[in-house]
């Protein structure tokens, strides 16, 4: 059986911090593969200002290019035209693109995120069409979760860096370097297409 991950989030940009969070995950709960998901319209998160997401895509692509277990899809993209985008829909679509094949999936969340889960569409349902995987972030702690999943999913420990978009983006706003938080074919798009000035 396939055991694929589905790491999904708006990559505003890619950085470090979530190759590396990708390839813990990958190495411990023995992956073939790791799907990096571009929300198109991320549900929780501001979008203004926010390169489109084909262009996260793009970035995506870069930063991974090399890692064999690596994979960008553009399953949001092609299916969110005008709505929001909800992880669990994005989980039936890939389940029904899977059903040809003896497939398991694996959803990949930060800490973060599950302590916000309960706000989500459909949350219990993330369970009926995955595993749920949480690996650790950088401030949050499993005393943090108030609702009833941190008991169903499987935790992985993952190195602490703490690396946010948010930060590269201000930091690009400030003309600071962000060499090393993001790949260099990364960082080389972002001032190409003068992307968070």
């Amino acid at each position: 059986m396939r055991r694929i991950g589905v790491f999904g989030g708006t990559f505003n940009p890619i950085h470090t911090a979530h190759l590396i969070m990708a390839e813990d995950v990958r190495e411990q709960v023995h992956l073939d593969k790791v799907l990096f998901i571009p929300s198109a319209n991320p549900p929780h998160k501001n979008s203004d200002n926010m390169p489109g997401a084909e262009c996260r895509l793009k970035m995506i692509e870069l930063a991974i290019d090399g890692n064999e277990y690596f994979e960008a899809s553009d399953v949001e993209i092609k299916s969110s035209q005008h709505s929001k985008s909800y992880t669990v829909d994005t989980l039936m679509k890939l389940r029904d693109e899977y059903s040809g094949e003896q497939t398991k999936l694996y959803l990949i969340l930060g800490m973060d995120n599950l302590v916000e889960l309960h706000t989500w569409k459909d949350p219990g349902k993330l369970f009926a069409l995955s595993e749920v995987v949480v690996i650790n972030r950088p401030g949050f702690l499993i005393q943090d979760v108030k609702n009833d999943y941190g008991r169903q999913v499987l935790f992985v420990p993952g190195l602490n860096i703490d690396i946010s978009s948010t930060e590269i983006r201000n930091r690009i706003k400030e003309n600071r370097s962000i060499k090393y938080l993001v790949s260099q074919r990364v960082e080389d798009y972002i001032k190409e297409n003068k992307l968070y000035i």
